[in-house]
């Protein structure tokens, strides 16, 4: 850890844009510097889901002054997560790579649920030891994140999609605040919250905690109008509800405590935290400044520690979807071992942890049908929330899984990496060699790269001993014909 002492998170949230620097020091992180911008991408949505020109031309120069920042980095200590207008916007896989260049690192697409666990790790890390249930919420520009958790462990989350740039954009388009806007604003939060109302009620937990820039806002303006520091009540938001009201108007907001860019967006933020108050039963709720930056970082080091939040979700979904323990191991050793003999112990620490996932996981499918289960394997590793993963993990993930058996020809479309296609060759040949599904002395395997391909060099006593797995073997070399890089199978006498 020595060489990533220091660490990075960019939240590219949509409202705000975010840079937190931090040094590790005896597993904790003290603040180095913070850059914030209000981009406010979240407003430049249009109805057809897609970012217009101006707003992600705000955005590209706010990532390239914090790429310029980073410049020094390696890409371990920065790691860049994109929010709920990212999530949503339907050209925002073809803005990503410009979005990247700029920043100089890639940028993870969350979901929902995985920027809720996210949040409440760094809510959690700054909040004293305590055994009580804990209610977190984050209200966000595009999304609201509630989570339930106990100390360091989220025990229940959501992610809504409700939030301050969103709202006020909706119910308060023309920047008047009347009362006939203001209710509606409500109902509408109040409807998403009622959904979930059950499972979030005071029943479940003893303390609630603001977090993101609506819950301190709110919390400041309260505090200068006489209120405890960092402490939201919900007599002070009816107070304050009245007070923007009788204001009339976004732009003529005034309130000392709220900053100037925050005011555009507080009206639906405010709304939003009014029906969260009335639908789960807040009387007060602590704020705090830290959440989705500083989750980031701890997962980060966790991470480093070997203590990835991905490795407990492969296990849980192992358990879930009843895969076969002793097969996935079978699998998993020998894909790793093809990989280390193809690229002579050189391989990416990332692409090995992506094969041993997959090698582990290929087999959940089975648990729907077994007829297409790489299929189901696939959708299940694409669609599911699984905690630590961003969209992308998820998505190359499950092109692994879709590749591990079938045609080639389905996957041109989608392998868009050639160090892929050595990932999909050991985890094919590694099912292929453990079909049988028992322990078996392998035979002596040599994997090597040629211009255009591999060649798999095998012991001929062996193979003439296993005719069944010579002739797949023989099938996948022919399979191999339809894809960029070829296979060959040689048989050879080894003494």
């Amino acid at each position: 850890m020595s060489d990533l002492s220091t660490l990075a998170a960019v939240d590219l949230g949509s409202n705000s844009f975010r840079l937190q620097i931090s040094r590790l020091v005896d597993g904790q992180f003290y603040s180095l510097d913070s850059l914030k911008e209000s981009v406010r991408l979240g407003a430049g949505l249009g109805a057809d889901k897609r970012l217009d020109d101006d707003s992600w031309a705000r955005a590209l120069a706010c990532l390239q002054r914090f790429g310029e920042r980073l410049r020094g980095f390696s890409p371990g200590a920065v790691r860049a997560v994109g929010t709920n207008t990212l999530r949503v916007a339907k050209n925002a896989s073809v803005l990503l790579a410009q979005a990247e260049q700029a920043l100089g690192f890639p940028i993870e697409i969350i979901a929902g649920h995985e920027e809720a666990r996210l949040i409440y790790l760094g809510v959690s890390h700054a909040l004293p030891r305590s055994h009580e249930k804990r209610l977190v919420v984050d209200i966000g520009g595009g999304s609201t994140e509630l989570i339930i958790g106990n100390r360091f462990k989220p025990l229940r989350l959501e992610s809504l999609f409700i939030g301050c740039v969103s709202h006020t954009r909706k119910y308060f388009p023309d920047g008047k605040i009347t009362t006939k806007a203001m209710k509606a604003a409500e109902l509408a939060a109040a409807t998403e919250l009622q959904t979930i109302r059950g499972e979030f009620d005071p029943s479940h937990w003893s303390q609630a905690i603001g977090s993101s820039g609506t819950a301190r806002a709110i919390s400041e303006v309260l505090e200068q109008k006489g209120g405890l520091t960092g402490l939201i009540t919900s007599e002070g938001m009816e107070q304050l509800r009245e007070q923007i009201l009788q204001c009339g108007d976004v732009r003529k907001l005034d309130l000392p405590g709220l900053s100037d860019e925050r005011v555009p967006v507080f009206p639906g933020g405010l709304t939003i935290m009014s029906s969260v108050f009335h639908e789960l039963g807040i009387t007060s709720m602590q704020t705090t400044d830290s959440g989705l930056r500083e989750g980031v970082l701890f997962d980060m080091l966790g991470r480093f520690e070997h203590k990835d939040a991905r490795d407990a979700t492969v296990r849980q979904q192992m358990r879930r979807y009843h895969v076969d323990v002793a097969q996935a191991a079978r699998v998993e050793s020998l894909a790793l071992q093809l990989y280390e003999e193809a690229l002579e112990n050189n391989g990416d620490e990332a692409d090995r942890h992506l094969l041993s996932w997959a090698a582990r996981l290929h087999e959940m499918g089975l648990s729907i049908a077994y007829s297409g289960y790489h299929k189901h394997s696939a959708y299940i590793a694409q669609n599911a929330d699984m905690p630590g993963f961003s969209r992308g993990d998820q998505n190359h993930l499950a092109l692994l899984l879709l590749a591990q058996r079938g045609g080639m020809a389905k996957l041109l479309p989608f392998v868009t990496r050639n160090e892929d296609w050595l990932l999909i060759l050991c985890l094919r040949l590694a099912v292929l060699f453990h079909r049988g599904r028992a322990d078996l002395t392998l035979p002596h395997l040599r994997i090597r790269g040629r211009a255009q391909g591999w060649v798999v060099e095998i012991d001929s006593e062996w193979s003439a001993a296993n005719m069944l797995t010579q002739a797949n073997l023989e099938a996948e070399q022919a399979g191999w014909e339809s894809a960029p890089f070829s296979l060959r199978i040689k048989n050879l006498r080894v003494d």
